[in-house]
């Protein structure tokens, strides 16, 4: 005959059956996103507005080289808010974990910034997505093309890149407004809520930052510096270790009575048959 297990072991396997059932099928991750502007710190060149970041399910394609801008990626070139980017991703995809990294603000040459990301299923959500406006310009930015060009996560969850580095290349212009000193960000004595008509298309174009060459802003006389092959922005990710599941559980096992207050140990058979319990719930 087994052993009557006590009210709190009956309490503790319940809890242990719910967290054995949230891991059965979902991979949970907390991931360190880190930015750094690498134009070096002695620099007048480039500096970057905030990071609009998502992890999703590769459903939401923010632009198309070649393609006139829409307004969701206009929200981030052209003043860096990227409200309109934000709201679309939602829509587009509802279970994407979505965020900005804003400190520092700006991220001026040399800078460097981190906030960390608790991801409830990363099946869900293997894509890494950005975009930021660069500065100082009129609709310059950094993102990625196709949704799907970063697969963070693994099937495992495990993390599948560790950092994306930009060159001066890989800079955006987004064709949505033509260059004007006057009505750009970042510019001294400019009002960038002003602006011209666009351009063009959205297109690679990091050469058009040299006609802000001599222009103040708020940090720096501008130079842009930049080559072809210059890099001048890293994401970096780290996953950071969960703590113990009984660590999580212990204050809770304390305030039950089931740890230093149980007058009879659980037998082992009991033990075992709370975790079939457990398989079974699942």
């Amino acid at each position: 005959m087994h052993e009557r297990l006590s009210m709190p072991f009956r309490l503790a396997a319940g809890a242990a059956a719910l967290a054995f059932c949230a891991s059965a099928g979902a991979v949970q991750r907390n991931v360190l996103v880190s930015i750094e502007n690498l134009a070096p710190a002695n620099s007048n060149s480039i500096s970057f507005a905030p990071l609009h970041v998502a992890f999703n399910m590769g459903s939401f394609d923010a632009f198309n080289e070649g393609a006139p801008a829409g307004p969701e990626i206009i929200s981030v070139a052209e003043l860096g808010a990227g409200s309109e980017w934000q709201s679309a991703f939602a829509m587009a995809d509802p279970t994407a974990v979505r965020g900005v990294i804003d400190a520092p603000f700006p991220l001026l040459p040399g800078a460097s910034g981190s906030k960390l990301f608790s991801l409830i299923d990363t099946t869900l959500n293997p894509f890494f997505t950005f975009a930021a406006m660069l500065l100082p310009s009129n609709d310059h930015f950094i993102g990625n093309d196709s949704p799907i060009q970063y697969r963070l996560f693994d099937m495992a969850g495990n993390l599948a890149i560790t950092s994306i580095t930009l060159m001066a290349s890989d800079i955006w212009d987004a064709g949505s407004e033509a260059f004007d000193a006057a009505k750009a960000a970042f510019v001294a004595g400019s009002d960038a809520s002003l602006r011209n008509g666009g351009d063009g298309n959205v297109r690679f174009d990091f050469a058009g930052l040299a006609a802000f060459d001599g222009e103040d802003t708020p940090a720096y006389t501008f130079t842009s510096g930049l080559g072809a092959n210059s890099e001048v922005y890293r994401i970096s990710f780290a996953a950071v270790p969960e703590p113990e599941s009984l660590a999580l559980m212990l204050p809770s096992l304390l305030a039950l009575g089931w740890v230093g207050r149980r007058r009879r140990k659980p037998s082992a058979e009991g033990a075992d048959l709370a975790l079939a319990a457990a398989r079974t719930v699942c």
